[in-house]
């Protein structure tokens, strides 16, 4: 069985998108610039940070996300849905199963645990990624189910937008570090005990914001 882990895009203040995330403005307000590692703005790609986005594809056999970040990604993710693999939506809403080329959008209604399971199943013995957006990120670190956390830092201030970590504690123990021109890539196995009685809120299911 493969880990759980929480991948994530973040700039120097701790957002993972500017403000006014909508449809027309997936990562809000110019907030392309945070995936500019990635080519998203249309910036060349370092073959460090390619080498890094093939890895992640590689060994990951799932990926598990939140409605609004489906929403507001459905249409620049076109035609073949990006992933390329089996994806797992957390919703309140039912929706049929959508398949775009190689990639499938399975809608769970039922909470954190049960997308785990069947991202799981999905994914065989490869990881299962948590990409998003940042409520669903800490829903499955106050639930205890986070592996390994990723961060991609981006070397920008936003000022505001989308704070991806606000509640408890979370002990974490640094495995691994590759710089590039454009991003610093950290990775973090979660060390010990989840602390998941230090959250603030419970985790919910259903609809998930960015």
């Amino acid at each position: 069985m493969g880990r759980v882990l929480l991948e994530m895009t973040m700039s120097l203040d701790g957002f993972t998108a500017a403000p006014n995330v909508g449809v027309d403005q997936p990562l809000g307000e110019d907030g392309e610039r945070l995936h500019g590692w990635l080519g998203i703005d249309g910036s060349p790609v370092s073959e460090i940070d390619r080498e890094i986005s093939a890895e992640m594809f590689a060994e990951t056999g799932a990926f598990i996300l939140g409605r609004r970040t489906f929403d507001v990604g459905e249409g620049p993710w076109g035609d073949d849905g990006a992933f390329g693999m089996p994806c797992f939506v957390l919703t309140s809403r039912t929706r049929e199963k959508l398949v775009k080329g190689p990639t499938t959008f399975t809608f769970v209604t039922d909470g954190v645990e049960s997308a785990l399971k069947q991202a799981r199943a999905a994914a065989g013995s490869k990881d299962v990624v948590v990409m998003g957006g940042a409520e669903v990120a800490r829903q499955y670190l106050r639930a205890g189910l986070v592996d390994e956390v990723r961060i991609h830092l981006v070397p920008v201030l936003l000022g505001a937008g989308t704070r991806l970590f606000d509640g408890g504690r979370v002990e974490l123990e640094q495995t691994r570090v590759v710089e590039s021109p454009t991003a610093t890539h950290l990775t973090f196995r979660v060390a010990g005990p989840r602390f998941r009685e230090q959250w603030s809120a419970p985790a919910t299911e259903g609809h998930a914001r960015l």
